[in-house]
């Protein structure tokens, strides 16, 4: 049944793939980066 749904929301439709990274990954990374840095800053 499911299938069935989304088949019909889906027939009209044009499907855009969108590769790589979001920004929300990306600024997570660069918190988690930014962090470990000022870490070792502090540490030093």
């Amino acid at each position: 049944m499911a299938a069935t749904l989304i088949d019909r929301l889906v027939h009209h439709c044009h499907i855009v793939n969108i590769r790589g990274n979001s920004y929300r990954v990306r600024e997570r990374q660069n918190l988690l980066q930014s962090g470990s840095d000022r870490r070792r800053k502090k540490a030093a």
